[in-house]
């Protein structure tokens, strides 16, 4: 009951929309981009490292022009890493126990990590909101990752991000043709 709620709640934001990239064609976008980004990587190590800002102000357009809503596909794919302050965090928000928690949602992957159990999201909602937003795991909350301090030190894990979120493929692909 508490779960039908919380998805059919919504937030009203104002977003400045552009065409956005169907989430779909991502992979073949990114497979055939990814040799031209680590060309790009290889050239450019040392230039990366005091790029930051530059790369944010991408991240921070780019972001601004997305509607996550419209894709979700990190939500249907990619596993994030659980921490035992979002498994508390978690708790809190469903009102349950972290022990059911863990028990109804979560699994220890071949990393040792807690992880969902299956994906897509458990706490994904068919109109592709959250159904604990306020309370997602860490992870979530820092996805995609493009807005980080010290960005070279992820461009690798961003070429292969690129393949799942419009975010990362845009704002590689900028950074690739504007530098």
């Amino acid at each position: 009951m508490l779960f039908e709620y919380l998805c059919s709640f919504k937030k009203h934001s104002k977003l400045r929309m552009s065409k956005q990239l169907d989430y779909k064609l991502l992979p073949a976008l990114a497979a055939k981009s990814e040799p031209e980004w680590k060309r790009f990587l290889n050239k450019n190590k040392k230039k990366l490292e005091g790029m930051d800002t530059q790369i944010h102000a991408l991240h921070d357009k780019i972001t601004n022009q997305t509607d996550c809503l419209k894709c979700a596909n990190c939500c249907r794919s990619l596993g994030p890493r659980i921490a035992d302050k979002d498994v508390e965090r978690m708790a809190k928000a469903l009102r349950m126990k972290s022990a059911d928690v863990i028990n109804k949602y979560l699994r220890i992957d071949e990393d040792n990590d807690l992880v969902f159990q299956s994906m897509p999201c458990p706490f994904l909602c068919d109109d592709n909101y959250c159904s604990i937003y306020e309370n997602r795991p860490k992870a979530c909350r820092e996805y995609p990752h493009t807005d980080r301090k010290r960005f070279y030190q992820i461009f690798n894990l961003s070429i292969k991000n690129a393949s799942t979120c419009p975010i990362v493929y845009e704002v590689l692909e900028s950074l690739t043709k504007t530098t």
